[in-house]
This record gives structure tokens, sequence and C-alpha cells, in this order.
């Protein structure tokens, strides 16, 4: 479990604070608009009225005391900046900031955001991503190469073992895991046999993954 502070309630800061909550963390939400942290009380026990543009209201909250610090403030990035740069005089010990832009992001960084995401490019990269091709139900992207996607089997190998289709010759793609009615099979053998329904979870390259996921189209 770990504490968490959540700073900007727009879509994705009351996204993010929920499922950090569900996860069972402890989370405390900030917002400067007290209409929006009256309609979030009594879904979180912690939540403050507060412009943390003001260094006085950082500085009550303790922020050096927290796990994470996010920084979500969408709508005014001169906010974002002058908060993240409070934070870490303050002594915040992680901090996360949401960008738009590389120019944002790199200024982020300069004045002391350890991490910056960008939720919106993310979600369209992800998107593109999933119906670019057929049959890519979910990925996560490694690195500029390698990400790891979750594809139906194809149907041509069903009653097949893993072993005798040799996905990671004919296709440059290994398999991680195999899902089935929502259960997960971390590392099956090589004598597993695929089954109708079976979600492969598999890494690779793009190109590869999507040659493999054609088979299904």
């Amino acid at each position: 479990m770990k504490s968490i502070i959540v700073i900007g309630m727009g879509r994705f800061g009351r996204q993010l604070a929920k499922n950090m909550q569900e996860l069972g963390n402890d989370v405390m939400i900030v917002d400067q608009d007290e209409d929006i942290i009256e309609e979030l009380a009594d879904k979180f026990t912690d939540s403050h009225i507060g412009d943390c543009t003001s260094e006085a209201v950082l500085r009550s909250l303790s922020v050096d005391s927290f796990d994470i610090c996010f920084v979500t403030i969408g709508s005014n990035f001169q906010s974002s900046l002058v908060i993240t740069s409070l934070l870490k005089k303050l002594g915040a010990r992680f901090i996360v900031a949401k960008a738009k832009q590389d120019i944002q992001a790199e200024l982020l960084h300069t004045i002391g955001a350890n991490e910056v995401i960008y939720p919106d490019r993310d979600i369209a990269e992800k998107l593109a991503v999933r119906y670019n091709a057929s049959n890519i139900f979910d990925y996560i992207q490694l690195t500029d190469k390698y990400a790891i996607y979750e594809i139906p089997v194809p149907e041509s190998l069903v009653g097949v073992t893993i072993k005798d289709a040799d996905i990671r010759r004919n296709f440059n793609v290994n398999i991680i895991a195999i899902k089935h009615d929502k259960v997960l099979n971390p590392a099956p053998d090589a004598e597993y046999v695929f089954e109708a329904g079976d979600v492969l979870v598999v890494i690779g390259q793009s190109a590869d993954v999507f040659r493999l996921a054609s088979m299904t189209a």
C-alpha cells in the first residue's frame, strides 16, 4: 500500500485517484474547485480544497510524506509547472506530472518531475494499434520495438500443442501466458494444447504480432 496525493480533479485525475484507491492505496485528492471536492468527498475520505500553486497550501498538506505526488492538471500548464516546482522544493519523494506535448514534458522534467505521462497521446496510440490490425485485444508498449499483445488463438492452431505450433520460430513471437475464460495460465509448458477461446499473451515486434494475428481474421 502506498500513500498517494492527486492534485487536479479533471476526468483523468478522478479516474486515476479512483483506480489507485481501489488498488488499496491511501489517496488524498486536492482541487481548488469547491464544488468538485464536495461532489467527490463521499468517495474519498481525505479530500481538500486548495490552490496548490500556493506554497503555503502545499506545505499544509505535508507533501513530503507521500510516496507519490501526481499533478494531473490538464487545462493550465503554467499551474502544473508551478506546482511541480513547489513539490520538488518541499521535498516530495516522487513526482508524476501530466503533459500534452514534448516541450511540456521537457520543462516538467527540468523543474523536478521524476516522470511525465501523456494520457491523451497514450490512449490515442493504443487505439491506433488496436484498430490498425484485426484481432488485437490489448497491448502494452515496452520499448520502441517491443510490446505485449493479447490476441485470440488462430483457429488453425486449435488442437495443436505450443511445441508443434512453434510460434517463436515461425513468427518470431514469444507466448508468455494464455488466458481462457478470464483464467490466466502464466508460462504454459510446451505440451499445452490450444483450445478454442484461448487468448494468447505474446511479446514481440508489431509487424510479427500483426502477422500472427492476421491468421485469425
